[in-house]
Formats: structure tokens, C-alpha cells, sequence
């Protein structure tokens, strides 16, 4: 980061440490830096909002440090440079010297990307593949509470990619390992950047084939058949897996109604 914020800049401020963002007041700062005693730190723009730039500046501040989750209520292009933001100044905090030679790194001038000094060698920011999957059984769909969830809220099947393995499969195997069931009829639906902590999330819907729930105590507390119209706490709107009920939903509907 070569460029050295002045008072006079403004735009949108993601400023970040260790995966939080500085939210004062709990929204994601807009105005000019001295507003927010920016001024004299390094910073560099990763975008462009509402014809306005998007500085991204790595530094802690004492309070108002949270969760970028805050922001999935905010307009979803603004909660994406917010993410990339987060993504990229733990890439560089990360990436700091060379894993190959040791030696001291330093930003692309042209690219996401950090340079080695010495060996030349170019590292890009990492992004794990992830898969999202509603499954529908006639008018049920199937929800699960997942361990890391401790506010009671009920989703679809998700899980990472592996090596070697095709989006397809990781559907397959994901809903294998959780629930023990078997889906057909695989669709693609979207994908949403993910920064938590930098996933790319890539969504399906799949219909019921075949087995019964018999959940891995490992990742799931619980999993059910819920109809349509008789839902549990549901994930916010704003995520791909809110998208996915609310697609399901609708689909049962236009069948049932």
C-alpha cells in the first residue's frame, strides 16, 4: 500500500484487522478521512461505490472492530467490497514474506497478487470453493442446525470442496456425509462471494432420491423435512442459502397452492 491518505479523501472506508472491520456506529464509515482520522495512513482502493472509492486501509482500531456479517443487510455490492476488502488485508497480512525463500514480499502494482524480492515467486489470494444445496422432497425441504450456529437458525447443506472433485460431487458426498441422503436432479442456481473467512459460494437446488435423515453429530445438531409454509428460523435475507428457501418455497407454492 503506497498511497498515504490525506485529509481531503473521501469515499468508503473498509478499514481492517485479522478478519474484522472498523463499523463505528455500526455502519461501514462514508465521508472524507479526516472525518474520521484516517489521514496518514496507507491505504489503497479496492473499488468503486456509488461513484465514490473504496479505500481499504489495515489498521486496528481500539473499538468499533466487528464482523463484516453486519453488512448483510446493506445493498449486496457494497457487502461484496466490503468482504474483498477483509479478504485482501488478511492476504497481505498473511503474506508478508515468501514461503519458498523467506524473503520480504511486497505488493502488485497491477494485480491482487504479492511479488517475492528475491526468487520472483507471485502468490494470488486464496478462494475456497464451497457448495450450497437446498433439497426438495414433494412439498418439504430439508433444514439443518448446524453446530457453529448458536442463534437457533435452520439452513441448507453446505460444505467445502476437496481435492480432485467436481462441484457435482461435492453435492453429492456434502449431503452424503451430513444427512445420509441421496439427491437427483442437480441444478446450478448462483454463486455469492463469501468473505468468511474467503469462500466462494456456489448454489444448487436438488431434489430427494433416496434414504433417511441420520445426521453426523460432528456438523449438524439437527435436520428435518420442514413444509414450505411451516418454516423454522431462517437464515437473513441477503445470503445465497436465504435465496435457495426462498426459490424452493416459491416453487412449492406454484405446485401446491
Amino acid at each position: 500500500m503506497k498511497y498515504i491518505v490525506e485529509k481531503t479523501d473521501e469515499g468508503w472506508w473498509v478499514v481492517s484487522h485479522e478478519q474484522k472491520l472498523w463499523l463505528p456506529q455500526g455502519e461501514l464509515p462514508c465521508g472524507r478521512a479526516e472525518q474520521y482520522q484516517l489521514d496518514g495512513l496507507p491505504a489503497m482502493q479496492i473499488g468503486l461505490w456509488d461513484s465514490l472509492p473504496v479505500w481499504l486501509v489495515q489498521h486496528n482500531f481500539p473499538t468499533g472492530m466487528a464482523s463484516v456479517r453486519q453488512l448483510l443487510d446493506k445493498e449486496s455490492g457494497l457487502f461484496q467490497l466490503a468482504g474483498r476488502g477483509v479478504q485482501l488485508a488478511e492476504f497481505y497480512r498473511s503474506h508478508k514474506y515468501c514461503g519458498y525463500c523467506g524473503a520480504e514480499m511486497y505488493p502488485s502494482k497491477t494485480e491482487w497478487a504479492m511479488l517475492c524480492s528475491h526468487c520472483h515467486e507471485r502468490y494470488y489470494p486464496q478462494i475456497a470453493p464451497c457448495i450450497i444445496v437446498a433439497i426438495r422432497r414433494d412439498d418439504h425441504i430439508l433444514l439443518a442446525r448446524h453446530n457453529r450456529h448458536k442463534n437457533g437458525v435452520y439452513t441448507v447443506l453446505a460444505g467445502f470442496v476437496e481435492v480432485g472433485e467436481t462441484l457435482e460431487q461435492a453435492v453429492a458426498r456434502e449431503v452424503m456425509e451430513e444427512s445420509s441422503i441421496r439427491v437427483k436432479n442437480l441444478r446450478y442456481i448462483s454463486s455469492q462471494p463469501w468473505p468468511f473467512p474467503q469462500s466462494l459460494m456456489m448454489a444448487y437446488m436438488a431434489d430427494y432420491h433416496s434414504g433417511d435423515i441420520k445426521i453426523d453429530p460432528s456438523e449438524l445438531l439437527d435436520a428435518n423435512w420442514y413444509r414450505y409454509d411451516q418454516l423454522p428460523l431462517l437464515p437473513p435475507p441477503g445470503t445465497v442459502a436465504r435465496r435457495l428457501i426462498e426459490d424452493t418455497v416459491a416453487l412449492c407454492r406454484a405446485e401446491y397452492e
